[in-house]
């Protein structure tokens, strides 16, 4: 299966601490595309980790080589860095934690050829979609944001919070542009800002795991700043 559109896939894979999942979902990766034919490239772009996942990501790039495999340091925002040097014409945006399987990205390919969509994202609410590892508390509030999301918001689609899309770079870089959004809250402006924007999505069912290696960044804060980020998005759009 080739490729969408003539050039190759840019993977945009933000890290911090992630010295002991990312050497595993870049043979992931590697495998994957190899298996689908697809020409790929990886951008890893770490946020100056403390637990030598910049050596990591450096040997890998060794490994694989630097057509392959970029290792780059932030400057700003991790994906507006590491658009800039995307060479693909659709980008993948996932985390490294392996809570995102790249056994999916071929269906995100197939997705956006069957619509010629400008986004597809994967989803945890729909189909056959789900969320393993969590425990109630987690799902109670993921689910709950996303109700809450849909309710105010109206966005058409139906996960809104998960990070795992494929999207046309040329509409990701306007995207980046509209959004101002941190956090958990940056992922459902992406969605908001392309429907405002008459940008198409399609969706596909994912299998989310809870991260293996590491601790996850949901807390009190997290609550609070999705909430406010909600209202002022329910407030401007």
């Amino acid at each position: 299966m080739a490729a969408p559109g003539p050039g190759r896939l840019s993977v945009l894979l933000p890290t911090y601490n992630e010295r002991d999942n990312l050497p595993l979902v870049v043979w992931l990766l590697a495998r994957t595309f190899s298996d689908s034919g697809i020409d790929f490239e990886i951008i890893v772009i770490d946020d100056g980790s403390p637990d030598g996942t910049q050596e990591v990501a450096q040997q890998l790039e060794k490994i694989y080589g630097s057509d392959k495999i970029l290792f780059l340091f932030p400057s700003g925002t991790a994906y507006i860095h590491g658009m800039k040097y995307a060479t693909g014409d659709f980008i993948v945006i996932m985390d490294a934690d392996l809570s995102h399987h790249p056994k999916f990205i071929p269906e995100f390919i197939r997705k956006q050829k069957e619509g010629n969509f400008d986004i597809v994202s994967g989803t945890r609410y729909k189909g056959n979609g789900g969320v393993y590892g969590w425990d109630l508390k987690r799902k109670l509030i993921s689910r709950g944001a996303n109700f809450l999301t849909q309710v105010l918001l109206r966005p058409g689609a139906s996960d809104l919070t998960g990070s795992f899309r494929l999207y046309r770079k040329e509409v990701l870089e306007k995207l980046m542009e509209k959004c101002v959004s941190k956090g958990y809250v940056f992922q459902m402006e992406m969605i908001v800002r392309a429907r405002q924007l008459g940008f198409t999505v399609g969706e596909v069912p994912i299998s989310f795991v809870d991260r293996v290696y590491g601790e996850s960044k949901l807390g009190g804060n997290e609550i609070v700043s999705f909430l406010k980020g909600l209202l002022t998005l329910f407030a401007t759009t």
